[in-house]
């Protein structure tokens, strides 16, 4: 291996791969842009329909505008979606699958769910699929769905649900009856690239039920819709097609200008009717959708119209359009299984012959041998990246990482085309203009983004994806560090600093924590001494103009106390934090304020870095952040006097002020008044003493400011390796409310439970009440889905476990641990007499979290709650939820929230013996 070649593997966190591994050989080829191996992955979307983006509504009703009903029927404009289908980087040509049972109104194209008015909790997804595995190159990938068998109750799900109030259980799949006793089909779709440009399709369906069963599946190819609009913003605005060009050849030729020509073979087998192809338009069917006439009779629901409601003349009988499929019939017995094989290639590849399909259109041998060659390199490449101390930690961590490069998918939402509308399209409601992201013009989104979840959340989140790209930095360094910076570029910031929040409103805010994110990537992806400081520079410039406009837009009194709205922790509060108060009062949060302190400790850290190893000048910045933070500190724990401490609780509580001066204590015992855990850091003597200019104006400042000196706890001898060496320690609260708020922390009558730290206090049990003005308000602990509007009803923070927030956790007691060591220690749990130092009571609360996904000793999950669908045959099939229930362990939310639940991978990683946290 090259000496250049070693530099690059170190420098992305390889030191501990071997050269040989297949995957990361296909990763630095596709990083070096020698082979194209990232063009085509799982990038198609799990819903379309129901976005903003897609919405061109004049009151912004995004469910209404473009229903699930309306799916199948009209085209899309930002994008495209499917089922368990892959498209490349640019969302051109997709593939996908779709199923008929013989029984459904519908053709199974794409997932279903309920809209956030139709939901008795919001948005919910009413399928069950599973994300399996996958690398991240793509070059392999198995997804599964599970299809009933008997007729999908589209009708039955929406009215129940409906009917259903905030109190209830959400009705399932399950509960409909329609899959009892296993009477449904697992459809398995694997993916395996030959070449950069050459996919192998496997799709595997097996009959789960006792009585034989025909299956209709149709893998179907077309191109995402480019043409109609008359936008220059679009990637190709010639209109492509798909056609057959043999007629004795089940061959679909695709050409779509920007991509090239490809070719899809559909296998003929023995074992199954078919394929027979079938040709229509990627275009709206205008007569059943909006009335109006159609320009073809050929439209994109055409397959539907043929298969479920028997007209023929749906599709094209010149077998030519922008969408084809090839329709297959699959017979199945009891327990039986069929395979059917396909393969997209281009007709440009000249490394592609070796599995080509024979002259008679069978696929030979080494289609299979090929899937099992992959399969082995995704083991190979796993066997480095996956630390559990148990084969069973092994296997949460692969799904886990399997969920998160599923993920990713294209996302396209140019928002100033958006905003006045496109040249062949009617012109918007004038609305829009001063209507939601009128203000983010600028914002022009077409990337392959990390999303929280392809159907309830198919747009990004800004502080979501931050937390996703921490596990994602250990299967692919490239990309997270390159998601990191996209959102730091100048086509995704707004020009005062704020970074997009979310779709739905840009102008949100969520807590900073990119400068976390990239700080933590840039240490996880190379061992100290080959990290890449390019990286880490070229993000801190701009973190910088993000934090001056945290500075000035949410500390508007310059008072170092912050009131940056809900961020992200939606309902927690007793009232809704980003809307103005009705009372003409000031929320001042303990949270909103230990978040900055948080962003100052971060940035000061990464200018340290910087200043240590880059440049000299950053001292003089890292003086700036020492400042902010120091100041922030003391603000939070003086502010009118007596600061959001409250001594008598032991707790940060957020403060009402009224503009007659008077002050009401909101005392609530939530993961507000936990945050300041997160914002500590320690500065090393050996440190300081390369940093002359830095240390000078440290010593200054603590000299000068006697006042604001006691937010710096210094020790001496406390560091093994270099004896008498002094460390300080910048930190919120001091020892004594360190050990408060602990006790609080690992009490399990409040926030400890048995599968990790609760986000309220299991004391509000019993509601909290007050009155704030005229009104009164209140909080419960409510451990499950939120039984209040607010926010939707989709997201709960009353109580259930979320993992970004216990993550955040584990890395400060990490810190504390650093400074204090068995110096300080705490009762695990609170009362218990067990005492641990805080990297024990770290892992401790990791070992919690870990209790979610493991198999009890009755062989269940306590993720997957008590569905009947995880038996013996699908007992390692887990989702990793939004948000879990704290006393049961239930998944709460999205289900396949796989991004920040992805960090379970860390903190298995942790609780093995090989693991050690990179806080040098």
């Amino acid at each position: 291996m090259s000496g250049r070649r070693k530099g690059v593997l170190a420098r992305h966190g390889t030191k501990q791969w071997d050269g040989d591994v297949e995957e990361y050989k296909r990763m630095l080829q596709a990083k070096s842009r020698t082979k194209n191996w990232g063009r085509w992955g799982p990038y198609l979307s799990e819903r379309q329909w129901g976005t903003v983006r897609e919405d061109y509504s004049a009151d912004g009703s995004a469910w209404d505008y473009f229903p699930h009903e309306h799916a199948r029927q009209r085209a899309y404009r930002w994008g495209e979606d499917g089922l368990l289908g892959i498209t490349d980087r640019e969302c051109r040509v997709c593939f996908g699958l779709a199923l008929w049972n013989g029984k459904d109104s519908i053709l199974k194209e794409r997932l279903f769910g309920l809209t956030g008015s139709e939901g008795n909790h919001g948005e919910d997804v009413k399928e069950l699929y599973y994300y399996l595995d996958a690398t991240p190159t793509s070059s392999y990938l198995k997804g599964l769905y599970k299809y009933p068998n008997a007729e999908y109750p589209y009708a039955d799900l929406v009215e129940e649900n409906r009917r259903r109030g905030l109190h209830d259980p959400e009705y399932e799949l399950e509960d409909t009856g329609c899959i009892d006793n296993d009477n449904y089909t697992d459809v398995q779709a694997e993916y395996c690239k030959y070449a950069p440009n050459d996919i192998l399709i496997r799709i595997t369906v097996t009959n789960r039920s006792a009585e034989a069963h025909t299956l209709h599946v149709l893998p179907q190819v077309w191109l995402r819709n480019t043409w109609a609009w008359g936008s220059p913003d679009e990637a190709g605005t010639k209109k492509g097609s798909v056609r057959r060009t043999d007629p004795k050849q089940p061959v679909v030729d695709i050409d779509q200008e920007t991509i090239g020509t490809f070719q899809l073979f559909f296998e003929k087998s023995a074992d199954v009717e078919g394929p027979e192809l079938w040709f229509t338009e990627n275009e709206t069917n205008f007569e059943r959708v909006f009335g109006g006439s159609n320009a073809s009779p050929y439209t994109k629901d055409s397959f539907h119209r043929k298969l479920v409601e028997g007209e023929d003349e749906a599709v094209n009988p010149e077998e030519v359009g922008t969408k084809a499929c090839g329709h297959y019939r699959v017979h199945l017995e009891a327990g039986g299984s069929a395979v059917l094989r396909l393969r997209l290639k281009s007709t440009k590849d000249e490394d592609t012959s070796a599995v080509g399909p024979n002259d008679d259109g069978t696929f030979p041998s080494s289609f299979d041998q090929l899937f099992t060659q992959r399969i082995a390199e995704a083991d190979a490449f796993y066997e480095k990246r996956l630390h559990g101390i148990t084969e069973e930690h092994n296997q949460i961590q692969r799904q886990a990482f399997a969920g998160l490069l599923w993920s990713k998918q294209f996302y396209h939402y140019v928002v100033k085309t958006w905003l006045e509308g496109d040249p062949k399209q009617p012109e918007p409601h004038p609305s829009r203009r001063t209507g939601r992201n009128s203000d983010w013009s600028h914002l022009f989104n077409r990337e392959i983004i990390s999303m929280p979840d392809k159907w309830e959340y198919p747009w990004y989140a800004t502080w979501d994806l931050a937390f996703h790209m921490v596990p994602m930095a250990v299967v692919d360094p490239f990309f997270a560090k390159k998601q990191l910076t996209v959102f730091l570029r100048e086509w995704y910031m707004h020009p005062n600093g704020a970074l997009p929040a979310y779709e739905w409103a840009f102008d949100d805010v969520n807590p900073p924590v990119h400068a976390w994110a990239c700080w933590r990537v840039y240490k996880l992806t190379a061992p100290r001494g080959k990290r890449d400081l390019d990286f880490l520079e070229r993000c801190f410039h701009k973190l910088m103009l993000n934090f001056t406009w945290w500075v000035n837009r949410k500390d508007p009194q310059g008072h170092h106390v912050f009131a940056g709205g809900f961020l992200g922790l939606d309902n927690i509060g007793l009232f809704d934090r980003s809307k103005p108060l009705d009372n003409g009062g000031t929320l001042v949060q303990a949270d909103g304020t230990s978040w900055m302190a948080f962003f100052s400790l971060t940035m000061l850290g990464i200018a340290l870095e910087l200043a240590e190893h880059k440049n000299a000048v950053y001292e003089d910045i890292a003086s700036k952040f020492f400042e902010h933070f120091v100041q922030i500190s003391h603000a939070i724990n003086t502010f009118d006097g007596t600061g959001l401490w409250n001594e008598e609780d032991g707790f940060y509580y957020d403060h009402l002020r009224f503009q007659n001066g008077e002050t009401q204590v909101l005392k609530v015992r939530s993961m507000v008044g936990l945050i300041p855990l997160y914002a500590c850091l320690t500065l090393e003597q050996r440190t300081l003493d390369k940093l002359p200019n830095f240390t000078k104006r440290l010593h200054w400042f603590m000299e000068n400011t006697p006042e604001l000196a006691g937010q710096v706890l210094v020790v001496k001898g406390c560091d093994p390796k270099h004896p008498g060496q002094t460390r300080h320690l910048l930190s919120i609260p001091t020892e004594d409310r360190l050990r408060h708020l602990l006790r609080r922390l690992f009490d399990e009558d409040e926030f400890l439970s048995p599968y990790g730290i609760r986000s309220l206090s299991k004391v509000y049990e019993k509601p909290y009440v007050t009155t704030v003005g005229a009104e009164e308000v209140s909080v419960e602990y409510t451990p499950a889905e939120s039984t209040t509007s607010m926010f939707g009803g989709n997201s709960n923070w009353r109580g259930p476990i979320w993992f970004p927030v216990n993550y955040l956790i584990i890395e400060a007691l990490d810190r504390y641990h650093y400074f204090h060591g068995d110096n300080l220690k705490v009762e695990v749990p609170t009362g218990s007499g067990n005492l641990m130092n805080l990297r024990e009571a770290a892992n401790e609360i990791a070992r919690r979290l870990a209790h979610l996904f493991e198999r009890t000793s009755g062989g269940k999950r306590p993720c997957n709650g008590p569905s009947p669908v995880y038996g013996e045959k699908d007992k390692d099939l887990m989702l990793f939820y939004e948000y879990f229930h704290p006393e049961t362990g239930r998944g709460v939310g999205a289900s396949h929230q796989t991004g920040w639940t992805a960090l379970i991978a860390r903190c298995l990683s942790r609780l093995s013996k090989e693991e050690r946290l990179a806080l040098d």
